[in-house]
């Protein structure tokens, strides 16, 4: 005799999660968390915001969700860099991956990461501090990465590699933020190649 199933059945639903997280990263990389309204990311989503909290959570929460989707995605080139078997080998991709990622024509310019919550009130107080870990722990793990290199012998002993990493990663985020400003691919570029001619050399 065939038992019946207690509890309730899962009722699908009725969209692609993946996509709409797609669409949500989309628009708060385009308009940043404040700028996103509720109206404007569900709109996009193809979904009503009762969907959205139930598959999502609050605003905070897609966004958080979303960063992560763009740090696996358009932000994945800092991972793929750190595995370049020189520290110019390293620096030079991420800034190529930077200037890639942030003035591709047919994505939003410059960076979540870096202008998603600059200027927040308190309620997006959370995202912004969200935000600057994000950007820190980018910095540390370069930071790790150049010390290797100093460890090595691939960059000289004297090499602060602190200083080393924040001067890379400045150089990333003003690659956001000149390119959101409408600063060409090609110029970028020139100013990417400069700050490498007096890398620091055995």
């Amino acid at each position: 005799m065939k038992t019946r199933q207690s509890g309730p059945v899962g009722r699908p639903r009725g969209f692609d999660a993946g996509e709409a997280l797609e669409r949500a990263m989309l628009i708060f990389w385009e308009h940043g968390y404040e700028g996103a309204s509720l109206a404007r990311l569900t709109e996009a989503m193809g979904i009503s915001a009762t969907s959205m909290y139930a598959a999502f959570g609050n605003k905070e929460e897609l966004f958080r969700k979303a960063l992560e989707r763009y740090t696996q995605g358009p932000g994945a080139y800092l991972n793929r860099a750190l595995e370049e078997p020189t520290a110019l080998g390293v620096a030079t991709a991420i800034l190529t991956g930077a200037i890639r990622t942030t003035s591709r024509p047919a994505r939003p310019h410059g960076c979540l990461g870096v202008q998603g919550a600059l200027a927040t009130g308190d309620p997006g107080r959370g995202v912004r501090d969200l935000l600057t870990a994000w950007r820190n722990d980018g910095c540390s793990r370069l930071r790790e990465r150049f010390q290797r290199a100093v460890d090595d012998g691939d960059l000289p002993p004297e090499t602060d590699p602190g200083l080393l990493a924040r001067y890379i990663t400045t150089l990333a985020f003003g690659i956001a933020v000149q390119t959101a400003s409408g600063v060409g691919h090609d110029e970028l570029q020139e100013m990417a190649d400069a700050a490498l001619r007096n890398w620091p050399l055995h």
